[in-house]
């Protein structure tokens, strides 16, 4: 847990006492490192988890003592403002949520009309304040014609889901080359020849044509799952997501990646789809939060620092999270059936938000992982985000497979074990392995 030097320095200052005494016991000073230019401020300081990895200022109601005994003016920054996310770009305040919170989980994916009334905040113009030079010097003179043209383009259910990412995909490289002089046009002429482009449906065809891999979609998804499970504490709510995901794809002895293929696609078919065809607005509602809390197109760091954005970059971003998030639900559903609903949902979207998104080497072993496994072009990740329409038939080769892990809770920890996949015959499905 972060804390920075103003919460350090108030703590240092507390008469003696057994929260105060508690606190600095619990603090630990990290080193000081110069930062990079533009970059995030280190951390100063840290509290030590306590031996069920829980932060120690927690009472037996799991509430936070700091808050409860001494005040919410002693809490941390990073305590004080979490789940929000806040950005100042060039003027405009953006706010966002982590949905790590379970309640910020809740109140993002499951509102209908998250964007009844989207901001459409003007170009500042130039008397109008920054609250961050870098900030100020960095913001592309066109980002919010872009952010609200994204948004649009999101909630157009004129497409399937995973064409609409497509498309933003393909957004997001025409943009990258406008931005590198390969491509002459304003960007104002581009998002109108783009937008009469959707609303004409002249892309339909060839993007009907694009390949259905679901064995290597799948694939990367496993991937993805194990990347940080040595990086990061196993909380049991993740654990019982993880074991509800592997039994919906049917892993047990004798599985193969092709059986577990085979339960991938009937759990998106008969579970995953028909469900999210009654709630279209929970996936969207998680690719705006996420579009928001990363600042995309141009992401975190070129808008904090002016190094310039790599719109194709970020969009591999964005999809390796939903690709994530969605194959675990795919999952999920598989294991709930017919009783999976907007509960199972949210559990499984906070548990693994808050396994992933608050470790920062996350996304850029995603985004690696998906150049080792040739996802990171526009067709890998169009294979990456597109299902076949129930009954259809996915074909594609399938690549070699990866242990999956299984989890389960057991007297308050975590369990590992993997399947055997057809490379790995040789380890006994259930035993744990060291990958």
């Amino acid at each position: 847990m972060p804390i920075d030097q103003p919460a350090w320095d108030k703590y240092q200052s507390l008469p003696d006492g057994p929260l105060p005494d508690l606190i600095r016991a619990s603090l630990i000073r990290k080193p000081e490192v110069a930062a990079e230019p533009g970059a995030a401020k280190p951390v100063f300081a840290i509290i030590r988890m306590n031996a069920q990895n829980e932060c120690p200022m927690l009472s037996a109601d799991h509430l936070c003592r700091i808050q409860a005994e001494l005040g919410e003016s002693l809490l941390s920054h990073a305590c004080g403002t979490f789940p929000r996310y806040v950005h100042s770009l060039g003027g405009v305040e953006e706010k966002a949520l982590t949905l790590s919170c379970p309640e910020a989980a809740r109140l993002v994916l499951l509102t209908p009309d998250l964007l009844a009334e989207p901001a459409q905040p003007q170009r500042p113009d130039e008397s109008t304040p920054a609250t961050n030079a870098e900030l100020a010097q960095a913001l592309p003179a066109e980002f919010w014609p872009i952010r609200a043209f994204i948004l649009k383009l999101v909630q157009n259910r004129q497409y399937p889901l995973w064409q609409r990412l497509f498309l933003l995909d393909v957004l997001c490289r025409r943009l990258d080359a406008i931005a590198h002089g390969e491509l002459q046009l304003s960007v104002p002429d581009f998002l109108a020849g783009f937008e009469s482009t959707l609303a004409a449906g002249t892309l339909r065809p060839s993007m009907a044509a694009l390949p259905i891999d679901t064995g290597a979609q799948l694939d990367v998804v496993l991937r993805m799952a194990g990347l940080m499970l040595h990086k990061s504490n196993v909380r049991p709510r993740f654990a019982e997501c993880i074991k509800a995901f592997t039994a919906g794809i049917g892993n047990g002895p004798g599985a193969t990646f092709e059986s577990l293929t085979a339960q991938y696609t009937q759990a998106h078919d008969r579970c995953y789809q028909p469900f999210f065809d009654r709630h279209p607005h929970i996936m969207e509602n998680f690719l705006i939060n996420t579009i928001l809390r990363c600042q995309f197109p141009f992401g975190k760091d070129a808008m904090r620092n002016g190094t310039p954005p790599s719109m194709t970059r970020e969009f591999a971003l964005l999809a390796a999270q939903f690709a994530l998030m969605r194959g675990l639900l795919i999952g999920v559903a598989g294991f709930h059936g017919k009783a999976f609903s907007t509960a199972h949902v949210v559990h499984t979207m906070q548990a693994a938000s808050k396994h992933f998104e608050h470790h920062t080497e996350f996304l850029n072993l995603a985004y690696a992982l998906l150049v080792e496994r040739n996802m990171d072009g526009a067709r890998g990740l169009a294979t990456l985000l597109r299902n076949a329409a129930p009954g259809a038939v996915a074909g594609g080769a399938m690549p070699s497979s990866p242990a999956i892990p299984v989890a389960a809770p057991e007297g308050g920890r975590s369990v590992w074990g993997s399947w055997a996949a057809p490379d790995q015959a040789q380890a006994a499905p259930g035993k744990s392995r060291p990958e």
